[in-house]
């Protein structure tokens, strides 16, 4: 089931219909690093580079690019069975030593204290979202996590975004959503909202400028202000 239903804190009616909807990996937590090194890692002890361009093809997204599959063709033959095991330790391993991303705490607080419901789009497993969540004390902050699944495709497709608006019962066009990808950003404008793309140290050199605002951390903006601009924009 692609999407998990938690309890939504601080008050929203009719005359407030917005909400603030994160993408996870690479957005909320950086993920996106220590899945990349563990692969290229991986590759290298293989004789073989794992060029960032190709990575990035699947940043935001899923089935892009096979890393696995592609490195058997390169190899022309199949790979241990083992190794999988030993690069899932070495992602995690790596991935133990990230906190959250500057200002996302900060974000989640702001829309307590205004009460705007919370809710996360992401390309993931819910598995994998939810445990990252549990373990760094956020899980009680989102009123709804919404992943892929049979029912809910991958972005840049917008479906995640428009279920989250849907299940915090808020209005897509007012609400705020906040990306690091280009896959990312085209579905959270595609439903409708107000974009803000913030990129990690692996996205910062593609093209979000399809994103309403674009900025190095979430510290440089207020959640306040920036629903302020969503609503700005429905009056043009």
């Amino acid at each position: 089931m692609g999407v998990a239903v938690g309890p939504v804190s601080g008050i929203h009616d009719a005359t407030f219909a917005a909400c603030l909807v994160l993408d996870f990996d690479g957005t909320i937590l950086d993920t996106e690093e220590p899945l990349y090194r563990s692969w290229a890692e991986l590759w290298d002890d293989h004789g073989h580079q794992l060029s960032l361009t190709d990575w990035q093809q699947n940043i935001g997204t899923v089935d892009s690019f096979d890393p696995w599959a592609q490195l058997e063709h390169r190899l022309g033959r199949p790979l241990d069975p083992g190794v999988a095991d030993r690069r899932r330790r070495r992602r995690d391993d790596l991935q133990s030593h990230n906190g959250t991303r500057p200002g996302v705490r900060s974000w989640l607080a702001e829309a307590d204290r205004l009460g705007v419901p919370v809710g996360i789009a992401s390309s993931s497993p819910i598995d994998w979202v939810e445990e990252h969540l549990e373990r760094l004390g956020l899980r009680e902050q989102f009123g709804c996590v919404v992943c892929v699944d049979h029912r809910i495709p991958a972005k840049p497709e917008p479906t995640s975004y428009l279920e989250a608006c849907r299940h915090l019962a808020s209005d897509p066009s007012r609400s705020v959503a906040v990306e690091d990808s280009p896959n990312g950003v085209a579905a959270a404008v595609g439903a409708g909202l107000f974009t803000v793309a913030v990129p990690n140290r692996l996205t910062v050199g593609l093209d979000l400028s399809a994103a309403d605002v674009v900025a190095d951390s979430l510290d440089q903006l207020t959640l306040l202000e920036t629903l302020g601009s969503a609503s700005l924009r429905l009056e043009r």
